[in-house]
């Protein structure tokens, strides 16, 4: 039994379902993050967790005790939304004692656990401040704070970083962290961007249309996508039409448009059984291109393919850049570091391909 556990949870509104049959095991002190688009159930499913919505199916339990009917005060969360949602009329040291006072904490422990969570996030000095008077990552850290004081079973976030700049959304990423780890705190982390869920999660849940579609270990879910949506909204990513033509006990052998034929390692293509119709998907980051005409084959890459290419538009990146190529009857797109300066518009290259990079999905697949 995790510290979070929901088991068929459906919830409808009418004849419109938002979570369908979704059943998650959440370990203690894990950091899981529920990754998803606009209107695919991740919000619906944490306002459940927390007591906001009530299922229309199926049981959630946290800390070993079945919550369904447990009312939101009782259930012992400590909860961080987008807009932080701080008293503006209440010093920081107020909001952060809120949660101690609705419990009936006595002042001098109020006092001491406020002081300590205040040092925890690194604001030790605001206490006598106002809201209004602190940025808004500093507001984000006393919301956290608040929300952590009252050390609640679950710490449960709905896209707390979402309102922040880009570069203090970096920032306050590691900070997050950071705090996670040294507390120890389960936490359910909700957001629609990837770059928060991949950097911040021992755990990924990626949900579509009310659906999960895939979880893991952030290296798992990225490497090896379980469906085309997970491989297309998780990174960049080519998706070409092919055919598996033979599956043998190390390989599966695979040929399609642009890229020809490859064979891949079995793990690779873990729903592949036998020869049919298949989708074939590579990381943008894993087609390396070099001019046309120079790349080598060394001896421990003999199973790699060298394609041609013709670079059709560019998306300079400063680092890096995102090319756009046209290989035979396809388009593909490659993510590279730049040396020097990215290749141009209209020039040719070479594409190295490596069959161990690509993950085949059923041909099914939507």
């Amino acid at each position: 039994m995790g510290a979070v556990s929901l088991t068929n949870i459906v919830k409808n509104f009418g004849s419109f379902t938002a979570v369908q049959r979704m059943s998650l095991d959440i370990p203690e002190g894990a950091f899981v993050s529920l990754l998803g688009p606009s209107g695919c159930g991740k919000t619906t499913t944490l306002r459940m967790i927390a007591g906001l919505l009530d299922p229309s199916e199926g049981d959630i339990t946290i800390a070993g005790r079945r919550v369904n009917d447990v009312p939101i005060h009782k259930r012992n969360l400590g909860l961080v939304f987008q807009n932080y949602a701080l008293f503006p009329h209440k010093t920081i040291a107020e909001n952060v004692a809120f949660g101690l006072k609705f419990r009936g904490v006595s002042r001098d422990d109020r006092e001491r656990r406020v002081r300590e969570a205040l040092e925890l996030v690194q604001l030790p000095d605001v206490g006598s401040r106002y809201p209004g008077q602190l940025s808004g990552g500093q507001q984000q850290r006393i919301a956290l704070a608040r929300a952590i004081v009252i050390e609640p079973d679950v710490l449960l976030l709905d896209e707390p970083l979402s309102a922040l700049d880009a570069n203090l959304r970096e920032d306050m990423r590691v900070e997050l962290k950071r705090i996670q780890q040294r507390v120890g705190i389960t936490t359910v982390f909700v957001t629609h961007d990837q770059s928060e869920a991949l950097a911040l999660s021992d755990h990924i849940v990626v949900m579509s249309k009310g659906r999960v579609e895939q979880t893991g270990a952030p290296e798992d879910v990225y490497t090896t996508p379980a469906t085309e949506f997970v491989a297309r909204f998780l990174g960049a990513s080519n998706i070409v039409e092919a055919r598996c033509l033979a599956v043998d006990g190390d390989g599966v052998t695979v040929e399609g448009p642009g890229v020809g034929r490859l064979t891949l390692p079995r793990e690779r293509a873990p729903q592949v059984a036998g020869p049919g119709p298949v989708k074939l998907a590579v990381r943008a980051e894993k087609l390396k291109l070099e001019p046309a005409g120079t790349a080598g084959t060394a001896p421990d890459d003999a199973d790699d393919l060298i394609l041609d290419g013709l670079v059709e538009t560019v998306d300079y990146q400063g680092l890096a850049a995102r090319y756009f190529l046209r290989v035979g009857d396809v388009q593909l797109q490659a993510i590279n570091m730049i040396d020097s300066h990215p290749f141009a518009e209209g020039e040719r290259v070479s594409l190295r391909l490596r069959p161990r990079d690509c993950t085949l999905l059923a041909g099914s697949t939507q």
